[in-house]
């Protein structure tokens, strides 16, 4: 355990913490984020695909309903449009340029009001403005339509009246009814209170808005990703901690290594030094050593004692 005693500094803290905190991220709010806006693409796309074949069914049967899986039917509608009552959606765009959604009210045959989107219609004077927009048709009117639920509201973009029109930034049918003063009544959807988009060739209609493409998107693509990312983090932490490891026993060994080559060297040079110097022998034919030489007074005091 002790060799695991460097994980307990900071720089080792900090970094562990950061790859525990992004594998929490990843594990509990990015890869389910991406995973669910697979599954709803998907549970709209199969909506979509199976109201292309279905036959549309009457809107009175849904307004007391509960909503779920409404978004994207096909239903009919018998009522006649509510005069002045058109509202336009600003910033839209029809074949990449600047449009404006209509929006009217229809009354139902049983007195109730929806909301319902007559399509797009381009703008005029270079985008900048409103065309002029003809009236919806009054009298009777049989409508097939498709269910779409409300875009919600933009706190800091409230509505205006400009060039004798009542405008808005998205489709809602509470702000709606504020904006219009009638009791517009919310299509049950999954989502906000819907309204009716209409179909192609239907009395008061404009350009309608295509529908979506039934495509998954990237979505699952990311979501596995983020998982991977999840597992991938905690790895490499061990990684590095397995590789320092790794490095500090080879230092270790390596220090081992140098004090083992030093040990015979040091302690031979120690005997060395406190062996006596081997006495040599004198051979026969070596000539005799020199007598030392001595000074005068060398010689003085070896013959009366030291004494001057």
């Amino acid at each position: 355990m002790r060799r695991l005693t460097f994980l307990l500094r900071p720089s080792w803290l900090i970094l562990a913490v950061v790859v525990a905190g992004f594998a929490y991220l990843c594990f509990t709010v990015l890869a389910p984020w991406q995973l669910g806006k697979n599954t709803r693409t998907s549970e709209r796309n199969d909506r979509i695909a199976a109201s292309v074949h279905a036959d549309p069914v009457d809107i009175a049967g849904l307004l007391s309903g509960d909503g779920k899986n409404t978004e994207w039917r096909r239903v009919t509608a018998d009522g006649s449009y509510v005069p002045d009552s058109t509202v336009l959606v600003r910033l839209r765009h029809l074949d990449g340029q600047p449009a404006y959604t209509v929006l009217a009210g229809f009354r139902l045959d049983d007195g109730r009001t929806l909301l319902v989107d007559r399509g797009q219609i381009a703008a005029a004077q270079g985008g900048t403005r409103p065309p002029a927009i003809a009236d919806p048709p009054t009298g009777p009117q049989h409508l097939e339509a498709r269910i779409r639920a409300s875009e919600g509201v933009i706190e800091k973009k409230p509505p205006t009246t400009e060039d004798g029109f009542r405008q808005v930034y998205t489709t809602d049918t509470q702000q709606e009814a504020t904006v219009l003063g009638l009791p517009l009544t919310p299509i049950p959807t999954d989502g906000l209170g819907g309204y009716l988009q209409l179909d192609a060739g239907q009395p008061g209609a404009f350009t309608p808005d295509a529908l979506p493409q039934l495509d998954a998107g990237p979505y699952l693509s990311y979501g596995l990703q983020w998982l991977a990312f999840g597992v991938m983090a905690p790895l490499g932490l061990g990684y590095f901690v397995w590789a320092e490891i790794r490095a500090r026993r080879r230092e270790k060994s390596e220090a081992a290594k140098s004090t083992d080559a030093e040990t015979p060297a040091t302690e031979a040079a120690t005997r060395a030094a406190e062996s006596p110097a081997p006495a040599t022998k004198s051979k026969p034919n070596d000539p005799a050593p020199e007598p030392a030489r001595t000074t005068n007074e060398a010689r003085i005091a070896d013959r009366y004692g030291n004494r001057r």
